[in-house]
């Protein structure tokens, strides 16, 4: 059911899993949808990412605002690996 032209939110949630999807990014971020505002979650691999994401779905017709709640996955550093010893 449509309001006006604005699709319901079933319509912009499966818009907007579907243009986050060919994003391409190894990302797991997952979309939900409340009145048009739009909530994305999850974790991304990269900072650079998040703008890419909220852009994308603010560009789903209907999408009234996005909610970031994304988190960056934090680097591993190489001195932080427990498998790796120093030989003291």
């Amino acid at each position: 059911m449509t309001f006006g032209n604005r699709p319901n939110d079933k319509t912009v949630l499966k818009d907007v899993n579907k243009r986050l999807m060919r994003m391409g990014t190894q990302s797991k971020v997952t979309a939900s949808v409340r009145s048009g505002a739009v909530t994305l979650t999850g974790t991304l691999q990269f900072e650079n990412q998040r703008r890419v994401m909220i852009r994308a779905a603010n560009q789903v017709s209907g999408v009234r605002n996005v909610v970031d709640q994304m988190t960056v996955k934090p680097k591993q550093r190489a001195d932080a690996d427990p498998s790796r010893s120093r030989g003291v």
